[in-house]
């Protein structure tokens, strides 16, 4: 969705402007008022995945955004000189210079992805969670468990961020081969 939204704010002044709004309230508003707020609307158990994904879409629209506007404009010029299309000069021009961006954005959402949406089953009592397991841990004063439960979420959100790292740079790899 963040991809989408900074393709479409590349090529819509209008967009751009429209996105900027909400982007700009989602990055300044606590995230313990979205978590209150989407537990009006929102089943508790469909929580911590809203709150991620609106955490982390502003980050990964505005890495993207940016590397799609710090593309070389000689670069673009040539890949029109040789006649790619719009799909060529995406797939060729765009997205090359917009990856270090998105690896950038994953590796940083992916972190905080997990801190709000641990936050999010804290909040909202979700039963069965890491989330429900801390807040369990701090009302019964069971430190070690409190500190265990937080390692497991720190071990989880590295190897997922490695795993993401790789599968990506696997990616890149294959399509420059």
């Amino acid at each position: 969705a963040g991809c989408l939204v900074a393709c479409l704010s590349l090529k819509s002044t209008f967009l751009r402007a429209f996105f900027a709004v909400p982007l700009g309230i989602v990055k300044a508003t606590p995230v313990a008022s979205f978590i209150i707020l989407a537990l009006v609307w929102l089943k508790s158990s469909h929580l911590s995945l809203f709150i991620s994904f609106l955490m982390v879409l502003p980050l990964v629209a505005g890495n993207v955004y940016q590397g799609l506007v710090e593309t070389d404009g000689k670069l673009l010029e040539m890949g029109r000189t040789f006649g790619f299309g719009q799909v060529g000069l995406w797939r060729h021009i765009y997205l090359p210079s917009a990856m270090p961006y998105f690896l950038a954005a994953c590796k940083t959402g992916l972190g905080m992805a997990w801190k709000a949406g641990v936050a999010a089953e804290v909040l909202g009592m979700v039963s069965g969670t890491i989330g429900r397991q801390l807040y369990d841990a701090k009302i019964y004063l069971e430190t070690p468990k409190l500190f265990a439960w937080t390692a497991v979420v720190i071990c989880l959100s590295l190897l997922m961020e490695r795993f993401l790292t790789r599968l990506i740079q696997r990616r890149r790899e294959g399509a420059a081969a």
